[in-house]
């Protein structure tokens, strides 16, 4: 396959990411066709199928895609050796994605349709903070192997983290209330959460 048509088979796969992401946080996941995301997309249902086989797999496809664009991935937790640096910029956009006006409308969506679509919140689920956490916790595995730090159980110091970046900001949008007053400190707040936990974890 030439490098134009791969370039340009990446470029539809991300048109309907994008479509699919806005439709799924709009209108929720068992409300959304995959007709409709094609239709968004501006492509075929068939180009819709041939790179995702299911809307469930376009639904995980599109958290893990959020994922990507806020950089928390497997790269950005590569380097065992360095914990401080590594942990401040996985904090500052682990911290930015949590709070992001996407993430915030899915997560709404999935608890508002627990009870009917509890199917939704287990892809969710998987495909969102069970994966990072995932990653963090072998993330800190690795730095516990170079004898500065010692987190014990590593998934949960994994979930200690994460649940610490939420932060009053993430609690006051669940609830729908104005966070203009936290913005200013966000990233203070952020950076340092995550010097206190490697400080609390220091050998």
């Amino acid at each position: 396959m030439s490098t134009v048509a791969v370039s340009r088979s990446a470029q539809k796969r991300q048109q309907i990411l994008s479509s699919a992401i806005e439709l799924f946080t709009s209108q929720g996941l068992p409300n959304t066709s995959m007709d409709e995301v094609a239709k968004h997309a501006g492509v075929s249902k068939q180009t819709v199928y041939a790179h995702f086989g299911s809307k469930d797999e376009l639904f995980v496809a599109a958290i893990e895609s959020k994922c990507d664009v806020h950089q928390v991935s497997e790269d950005m937790l590569s380097d065992p050796t360095s914990p401080e640096q590594t942990l401040a910029c996985f904090a500052r956009h682990f911290g930015e994605m949590i709070v992001s006006p996407e993430s915030m409308h899915v997560f709404k969506t999935c608890v508002s349709q627990a009870d009917t679509h509890p199917e939704i919140s287990r892809l969710f689920y998987d495909a969102g903070p069970a994966n990072v956490l995932g990653l963090l916790a072998g993330y800190l595995a690795e730095v516990e192997k170079h004898g500065q730090y010692r987190f014990g159980n590593c998934h949960h110091g994994a979930i200690r983290l994460c649940l610490m970046l939420f932060g009053e900001m993430k609690l006051k949008l669940e609830l729908g209330l104005d966070t203009s007053d936290l913005e200013a400190e966000r990233e203070a707040y952020v950076m340092d959460t995550a010097a206190m936990f490697l400080k609390a974890h220091r050998c």
